[in-house]
């Protein structure tokens, strides 16, 4: 018998909300899918035969509790489709010079000269880089490389790495000396492979941390914090005081109706920095540019 897929298209505005629920009360089955580009999400998951399918969407619909849902749409696949079935929702996407490629497409993808990639493989957990945040901080990153004619000089820290996929990004621009963490072994593990995925084994520095042990002692001419703000201000003096001289900190994770406030906190504890933000669909970003000899 044929594994089941079943899909429920979700508003974007309640992707948050659905993976609180998938995440706090452990949920399992399920796969949260967004296309930032197109504006579109998807809840889906797969199981044994279409009535454990729509029993459990039955289950997970109680949970979710959000008003207007969609139908569900109930599928048989064929062995090759389970596999590829997430496929459809990943494009590529650029910033710069930088490309985010699927990593089936790595045979087939034609990369301008000059320019360089990231390969993603959503099954190894490294995700799709479409979340707003990610992208914010990626788009910081290439214009900081594409205006900075000294990467090689500078260096980096992506602080609560996620995946890698920033931290990676940064040595693919030239930044040749790349230190990143996060709080969760996990994250560390799943970064480290995706740096043998990318031929950069080793080019980057992953470690465990937090922003207190994470940012102790170090300092970097560009700092990435893609972290929920109410964490970005808890943590505003350690974010700071990891800036060289010179140099910036880039702040995501943060909704557009968050970023005054967390624009208030930072320029309150960094007198003189200049701060600029930018506003992607409902989330948002802030860079602080350190003055050079402070």
């Amino acid at each position: 018998m044929p594994l089941h897929e079943i899909k429920v298209e979700v508003s974007p505005a309640a992707v948050d909300a659905i993976d609180d629920v998938l995440l706090e009360l452990g949920v399992d089955g399920w796969s949260l899918l967004q296309d930032v580009i197109v504006q579109r999400a998807w809840i889906v998951g797969i199981f044994a035969d279409a009535a454990e399918a729509k029993a459990r969407w039955a289950e997970l619909e109680l949970l979710l509790a959000l008003p207007n849902l969609a139908s569900p749409d109930v599928r048989a696949l064929a062995d090759q489709d389970w596999r590829d079935s997430y496929k459809a929702h990943f494009k590529a996407w650029r910033s710069g010079r930088l490309h985010w490629v699927p990593i089936w497409e790595r045979d087939v993808y034609a990369l301008p000269a000059g320019d360089v990639a990231i390969w993603l493989d959503p099954g190894l957990a490294f995700g799709t880089g479409n979340h707003e945040t990610t992208r914010l901080c990626c788009e910081r990153l290439s214009a900081i490389a594409e205006h900075g004619p000294r990467n090689a000089e500078l260096n980096v820290i992506d602080a609560g790495c996620g995946s890698g996929i920033l931290a990676l990004s940064a040595v693919r621009l030239g930044f040749s000396r790349v230190a990143a963490f996060d709080n969760d072994p996990e994250a560390v593990r799943v970064s480290v492979e995706n740096g043998e995925l990318n031929g950069l084994a080793n080019r980057v520095e992953f470690f465990v941390g937090d922003l207190t042990t994470g940012l102790a002692g170090r300092s970097a001419d560009v700092v990435l914090a893609n972290i929920q703000a109410d964490v970005l201000m808890r943590f505003a003096r350690e974010l700071l005081a990891a800036v060289a001289p010179g140099g910036c900190l880039v702040l995501s994770g943060i909704l557009a109706r968050e970023q005054e406030q967390v624009r208030a906190a930072f320029a309150a504890a960094a007198p003189g920095w200049a701060i600029d933000g930018r506003v992607m669909g409902e989330w948002s970003d802030l860079q602080l540019i350190r003055p050079a000899g402070k």
